[in-house]
């Protein structure tokens, strides 16, 4: 099994101090067991006797690590039984930060104002990537960077373009360690101002500027420092001398003295120039940025196994600036290699050749490996992975294939038998160079055993299989094109007659895709026995519209046969329904079909929707009848000024289909009003007024804004109209007022409709009467009769002749003469002079008046009377009730009720009869506590008993069900005196039959009379 380094250790290690631990991964995969070992600077390290180092899972574990002993370059080199592999190399460094050497303060410096300055660092020893930073006079206030003032990254120097009185101090240099954060300060320098003048100005003085050539790796980022001296304070641009823009990557940072450019490729490379100026001149600085990257995989080598004597080329190719030089590995070291531009080759290969080979990509910024297993191979040859199949099968007429593929090394030669002769060429016979038996045209005699005999310098092995040549495939009833309506159920047949030593198999194919009977079950069954693959289909949809095709497999051969099965449904939508054109009363439409879905569309129909209508509704077109070759129509009998929504629907032979999305909201042209308000009528009113109303026009026959109503009417007789207008549309009814109107008389009334585009019809002309006066005079002789405790009785006498109409009375009643709002009314129309006033309240003083009325209202009212109403009746039912039945004659008896002194008196009592199937009640009006009823044989009854008294009916009693006799039960009915209420509940509603009736009466001597009390439900009886 094939090496192969899956964590490599880091190229370079920066550690803190030598307090800490350090573990350099290094893991491989292998099937067999893998060792690894480590070498320090190319000596293998002996971890035997090494307390401080020790290895984890490929892992190098080294503790108390030491500055001297430690320091240097790591490899690890991965063994096992195929061979060995290197990693790539890995340094460990130890980062540092010296003090500063001296802590005195350092000598002044001094300066005139306006003079250039720089102050050096000097950073001490140390090891790792470093910072600066320096501190005015004491911390925490550090030198801000400016235009004037500059802190060089690379040496630490503080440079002052010019010196201005405010610097005058002492600074402080910081350096900062970015790997063991690590800080030292140097001793402070101080800045002294001379006292012998001022610096005149002067033309820039490059200071800081970076190396004529700078080397950057691949994807590193590039800080390129410039800055200058002088007086005024110089300025800084960055320029290529290419004269190619910067990218937009390229950042300018401190007030541009420093260029930085993140992500560097290639095509950052080149000369940039620094350019400093001032008003006294310009200087500038170069510097070449060269690109070098270290090495990248182009191609490498894979695992190869190849027999012994043949000859490997393997050839790996990498990429990198410069262009890297190749060496090859044979178990980490150089081995029996031929190599040439970066190729490996080995001829005549032999067992030793085998072993992990790497080829090494190598440059001066880095060295890549690439590994790869070469096995070589000798064996006998073999059969395990290639036999050939016991049972061969071979259609007569056919071409026959069969295939000797031994695994052997070096490949083996083979030869062919049949039976136990050797197989030699024929016209029909091929022996093909990789060993491959071809039979063109077979027939039953070619049925036998045939052997592959394989053989090299190793062994020999052989294979054998048995070829029966059978009969070929007929395909006995195949699916025919058909055409199906959506909904329908069809089977496409699929048969065959086949040579019974076949295994024989059935699909389908649905337009090119198998069917899955079992996702597809609820339409797809495949139905039929071992040589039958019928298809059914059920509840068939228009996306199975399509190809099908039955598809046979045997043993030999593979048959296929297809139909097309075209379905047919009502058409799909038709779509982008536009209204093109649009008048008050017509829209002209227009739209595209759907799909015919298998028949032609006949025709279409047009549907509209408005705010007003309750769905869509079908609207007439021209031409009438829309055929299915028209893509447009005229709608016609359009309401004007009204938002309608369009859809059409197509239909065909099928039937109608799916309608069409809606069309845009577009509202018909505003016309005059066509319709004229209906049912025109009035009257009523007060004194003075003629009331008018009409059934306002709906909105929708409106017909454009600025609706209302036009109301005409004069004295009936006359010919001038008097007009009035309405500007509110929901408005039914107007009143006119003017003293000079004589009470109830008629006009001539009409009521018309307008809009913004101008009047419309008016309604025919209907005859309404003024208001007219209430009625003058009192109704007399008004008398009251309690005629229950809810029920009052009132009388008068009719009103002789009067001018003003009376249309009826009204009774007015109330309970408590000082509460009017307590007052109750009952009207009655016509010359009636008796009313009946119900619901009142029992043993209650009421006063009652009556008065006239028309419809300017009522008159005036009659004197006020008073009556009680009786007092309530008993709100005990009658109990104990009892009934003897002899032949069809009922006699039922009860106890009597005695109503209490709050009461009305007992004066009778009420027996109700009900026939089942029947909705009259028959009443029987007693006062005594028993009463006789004849039955008939055929029906069921319930019968209820009340008490009456002067306050009317009282609670009835529990509901009595008989249930209906026959005539058996009629002739052998006897009485029974002594049987428990228990045993009477169970014959009543067991014995239904007049045979069940006949053998318990018969069974039972001393039945001579039937005495049942029942305590059932009213409603049980139907």
């Amino acid at each position: 099994m094939s090496l192969l380094i899956i964590h490599n250790p880091s190229p370079i290690t920066h550690l803190l101090t030598s307090q800490h631990d350090v573990g350099g991964p290094m893991k491989s995969i292998s099937v067999i067991n893998t060792v690894s070992v480590w070498s320090l600077n190319g000596t293998l390290i002996d971890l035997g006797n090494d307390y401080r180092r020790h290895m984890s899972g490929g892992s190098l574990i080294i503790s108390n690590l030491d500055k001297d002993q430690d320091t240097g370059v790591y490899q690890c080199t991965a063994f096992n039984t195929w061979g060995a592999i290197l990693s790539r190399r890995a340094s460990l460094q130890f980062a540092y930060l010296d003090n500063f050497k001296s802590q005195t303060v350092r000598s002044a410096v001094n300066v005139r104002e306006g003079q250039g300055v720089v102050l050096l660092c000097g950073p001490p020893a140390h090891s790792g990537e470093l910072t600066f930073a320096w501190i005015f006079n004491e911390y925490p206030y550090f030198v801000q960077q400016d235009s004037r003032r500059f802190i060089s990254q690379e040496t630490g120097s503080l440079y002052i373009a010019k010196v201005e009185s405010s610097d005058v101090g002492n600074y402080t240099c910081v350096v900062n360690n970015t790997v063991t954060r690590e800080k030292v300060l140097s001793s402070p320098t101080p800045l002294v101002l001379r006292s012998d003048g001022v610096m005149g100005e002067y033309e820039p003085k490059i200071e800081v500027h970076f190396p004529d050539s700078v080397p950057a790796a691949k994807e590193s980022v590039v800080k390129l420092e410039c800055f200058a001296l002088g007086n005024p304070v110089p300025e800084i641009s960055w320029r290529r001398t290419s004269g190619i823009p910067f990218p937009s990557k390229v950042k300018m940072k401190n007030s541009n003295a420093v260029l930085e450019i993140p992500n560097l490729q290639q095509e950052d490379a080149g000369t940039y120039e620094c350019m400093a100026e001032n008003r006294r001149g310009k200087n500038a600085a170069r510097g070449r940025i060269s690109f070098h990257a270290k090495p990248h995989w182009l191609q490498t080598m894979t695992d190869t196994a190849l027999s012994i004597e043949e000859n490997l080329f393997w050839e790996c190719k990498a990429t990198g600036k410069p262009k890297p030089s190749y060496s090859w590995l044979k178990n980490g070291d150089q081995g029996r290699v031929q190599i040439e531009n970066g190729a490996l080759s080995i001829a005549a290969l032999n067992l030793s050749d085998s072993g992990m080979y790497q080829c090494v990509a190598e440059n001066k910024h880095g060295i890549i490996y690439s590994s790869a297993q070469l096995m070589v191979l000798a064996s006998p040859p073999s059969f395990s992975k290639s036999p050939l199949r016991a049972l061969l099968k071979a259609r007569s007429g056919s071409e026959v294939t069969l295939e000797c593929k031994p695994q052997a090394s070096p490949p083996a030669i083979s030869l062919w038998k049949k039976g136990n002769e050797i197989l030699q060429r024929t016209e029909r016979i091929t022996l093909l160079p990789n060993g491959t038996l071809k039979i063109t045209n077979v027939t039953r005699r070619d049925a036998a055993s045939y052997t592959c005999v394989a053989k090299n310098q190793f062994g020999t092995a052989s294979t054998t299989g048995r070829l029966i040549i059978t009969e070929p495939t007929r395909i006995t009833m195949r699916p025919t094109n058909m055409e199906i309506i959506v909904g329908e159920s069809i089977v496409l047949p699929c048969q065959i007659a086949c040579d019974p030593a076949l295994d024989v198999s059935f699909s389908w194919a649905f337009n090119g895709q198998l069917i899955d009977f079992q996702r597809d079950s609820d339409h797809f069954e495949r139905v039929g026995g071992s040589i039958s693959g019928d298809l059914m289909i059920r509840n068939i949809q228009l996306n199975h519209g399509g190809k099908y095709v039955c598809v046979i497999d045997t043993d030999v051969e593979s048959l296929s046969t297809s139909a097309i099965l075209v379905v047919k449904g009502p058409p799909g939508p038709p779509d982008k329904v536009a209204v093109e054109e649009i008048t008050d009363s017509t829209a002209q439409l227009s739209w595209t079909p759907g799909r015919d879905n298998g028949s032609p569309i006949t025709g279409y129909i047009i549907q509209a929707r408005t705010p007003f209508t309750v769905g869509w509704q079908a609207v007439d077109t021209v031409p009438e009848v829309v055929n299915g070759n028209m893509l447009t129509a005229t709608v016609v009998g359009l309401n004007a000024w009204v938002e309608y929504e369009f859809r059409v629907v197509a239909r065909n032979t099928v039937g109608l289909g799916e309608p069409s999305p809606a069309s845009t909201k577009t509202r018909t042209e505003d016309a005059i009003p066509d319709t004229a308000p209906t049912d025109v009528g009035g009257g009523g009113g007060t004194k003075s007024e003629l009331v008018i109303t009409w059934e306002p026009v709906p909105e929708e026959l409106q017909n454009g804004e600025g609706f209302g109503y036009i109301i005409a009417f004069r004295p009936v007789g006359t010919v001038t109209w008097t007009r009035a207008v309405i500007s509110t549309p929901g408005v039914a009814r107007y009143v006119f007022r003017n003293d000079t109107i004589p009470p109830f008389s008629p006009f001539d009334v009409k009521v018309g409709a307008y809009n913004n585009r101008g009047e419309g019809p008016f309604s025919s002309i209907a005859t309404v009467y003024s208001a007219e006066e209430v009625p003058s005079v009192a109704p007399k002789r008004v008398r009251t009769r309690s005629v229950s405790a809810v029920q009052i009785e009132v009388i008068w006498e009719a009103l002789p002749a009067i001018p003003e109409r009376v249309l009826g009375y009204e009774a007015v009643y109330w309970e408590d003469d000082t509460k009017p709002d307590t007052v109750g009314k009952v009207r009655i129309s016509g010359n009636y002079t008796l009313v009946n006033i119900t619901g009142l309240k029992a043993n209650t003083v009421y006063y009652l008046s009556v008065a006239a009325f028309n419809t300017a209202g009522p008159g005036p009212q009659s004197a006020p009377i008073n009556t009680t109403t009786k007092k309530p009746p008993p709100d005990r039912a009658p109990l104990n009730i009892q009934w003897t039945m002899i032949g069809s004659t009922l006699t039922l008896h009860w106890d009597p009720v005695v109503a209490m002194e709050t009461e009305s008196k007992v004066t009778g009592y009420l027996v109700l009869l009900k026939r089942h199937r029947y909705n009259d009640i028959n009443t029987i009006l007693t006062n005594k506590t028993t009463v006789e009823l004849s039955l008939s044989a055929n029906d069921n009854y319930l019968i209820q008993i009340k008490a009456m008294s002067e306050g009317g009916e009282g609670a009835g009693s529990e509901p009595i069900h008989i249930h209906k006799l026959s005539d058996d039960l009629f002739r052998n009915a006897c009485a029974v005196s002594s049987i428990s209420a228990i045993g009477l509940l169970f014959l009543v509603d067991w014995l239904h039959s007049a045979a069940a009736y006949k053998a318990v009466l018969c069974s039972i001597p001393l039945l001579c009379k039937t005495v049942r009390r029942l305590s059932l439900p009213f409603s049980s009886l139907m």
